[in-house]
């Protein structure tokens, strides 16, 4: 009798792991979507999520979530046991907590395709498969590689499907929790503007230590009640208009999100976490 293989889709509520759940629906009709959930997404996440599962004609299984909330793995639980320390680009414990070992956890010992966003046009430090898991018994698929998919093609899937891209693109080019330490200035101040109870929220994590003076921040070099001064919001956003103006001369006939995404990605070299941002 064959091995019996797992199909499993990974979602983010970004742009490009749901082109790939609409361009995968039908070629494995027996595939598995899960969203592994913060209990930090932004509201715009949640309703994509819900368009798309209705697309799919299947359920989105959501990770970390329990019907008795004292039982979640959420954000908080976890900073509770890091006992307040935020995670960072340099200590990632919430991609580990909250993404990988959950994935890893829902998979168990079955053996299991796990099918990947990577894109045909995209160059990941000389395209290295990224190690999300590593466990032997999931083993990764990358559809849009294979299939020469580039990033104009998931716009396509995504405008022909009828769901378009989740709202939060018009200021936000990353999916992730709504205070990710990955997000740009302009987009701190995108979320001050869209969702200001969820940016004071954000602040209210921030810390100062008056013995030892250090800070512990989201936004590197700044806390964000300096961030949302009327003044700094000023600089940023005419920082930002002018990238944007800059980017559109270089190549004018481009959407907006596309050159809203060269300005973000000019502002920083880090890698974001694949896992929470695909």
């Amino acid at each position: 009798m064959a091995e019996k293989i797992r199909h499993l889709l990974g979602l983010s509520g970004g742009k490009d792991s749901s082109a790939l759940a609409i361009h995968m629906r039908d070629r494995v009709p027996e595939m598995e979507y899960f969203f592994t959930d913060t209990g930090k997404e932004l509201p715009e996440t949640y309703e994509f999520l819900n368009r798309l599962e209705t697309f799919l004609g299947k359920p989105i299984v959501r990770l970390n979530m329990n019907l008795d909330p004292n039982k979640n793995r959420d954000f908080d639980h976890w900073l509770t046991l890091y006992k307040g320390l935020l995670p960072s680009s340099q200590v990632r414990w919430c991609t580990i907590n909250l993404k990988i070992k959950p994935f890893e956890e829902y998979v168990g010992k079955d053996k299991v395709y796990h099918y990947i966003a990577i894109r045909a046009d995209e160059d990941r430090i000389g395209y290295k498969p990224p190690k999300i898991s590593s466990l032997r018994n999931i083993i990764p698929k990358y559809p849009f590689k294979d299939d020469g998919i580039t990033k104009e093609d998931v716009y396509q899937i995504l405008e022909e499907s009828g769901l378009g891209l989740p709202d939060y693109y018009e200021w936000r080019t990353r999916s992730g929790c709504y205070f990710c330490f990955f997000q740009r200035k302009s987009e701190w101040v995108g979320l001050l503007e869209q969702h200001p109870e969820l940016f004071e929220l954000a602040k209210g994590y921030e810390k100062f230590n008056t013995e030892t003076g250090e800070r512990f921040t989201w936004s590197q070099g700044e806390s964000l009640e300096e961030l949302a001064d009327p003044e700094r919001i000023a600089q940023i956003k005419a920082n930002t208009e002018k990238a944007k103006a800059s980017k559109k001369k270089e190549k004018p006939n481009r959407r907006l999100i596309e050159i809203l995404t060269d300005v973000h990605d000019d502002e920083d070299d880090e890698e974001p976490c694949l896992i929470c941002h695909k």
